[in-house]
């Protein structure tokens, strides 16, 4: 099964898309109402987004499921588990696919809130370099920096929280998080 978090880029849904037609999986499912970024963004949820992406990109509908009401990675972990649960039973593979810088905190929340199920995990993301990352839709390096830093504070905080398994953050990229974040340049998007 591969499961794409929704967010602001849609190159998460080609990602998965790509997956699939290089049969990784049969299906795809597309998690995702609307979070922090997309809020008031598009009409409809991010899985209808995304869904609409990949069959722009040739999947077939009949190959992707949707979940529609999650606001937040948890939520979209817990509720793609009881859709999963609900239909035909979950999965013993999964590949995550979520945006190059949330890899790891995607893979720590679903390592804390994907109940009792023992199944095998992948993450990946779209294939992009930091630089080559910003675009029209996910705006410039310096609003990349800032959802970045914001995503460090999260994957720190929210293991402490218990949302998510602790996920050691080496000491330099700690050190240049902290430079980053006294500078006040990229605090956009903090908790």
């Amino acid at each position: 099964m591969i499961i794409a978090l929704g967010s602001y880029d849609v190159r998460v849904a080609e990602r998965a898309a790509e997956l699939w037609h290089d049969r990784y999986a049969e299906y795809i499912l597309f998690s995702g109402k609307s979070g922090n970024l997309t809020r008031g963004k598009w009409k409809k949820a991010e899985a209808e987004i995304f869904r609409d992406v990949a069959i722009g990109k040739g999947v077939p509908a009949n190959r992707i499921i949707i979940e529609t009401k999650s606001t937040n990675t948890g939520e979209n972990v817990r509720f793609s588990y009881r859709l999963l649960l609900n239909r035909n039973g979950l999965p013993r593979n999964v590949i995550l696919v979520q945006k190059p810088y949330m890899g790891r905190r995607t893979l720590a929340t679903f390592q804390k809130q994907w109940p009792g199920s023992k199944c095998k995990l992948y993450v990946t993301s779209p294939l992009i370099p930091l630089l080559d990352y910003p675009n029209s839709e996910v705006g410039d390096l310096d609003d990349v920096i800032t959802i970045v830093i914001g995503d460090m504070q999260r994957m720190d905080s929210y293991a402490k929280l218990g949302y998510q398994t602790f996920q050691r953050i080496p000491d330099d990229v700690w050190s240049a998080y902290k430079v980053l974040r006294r500078s006040g340049m990229y605090n956009g998007h903090q908790v």
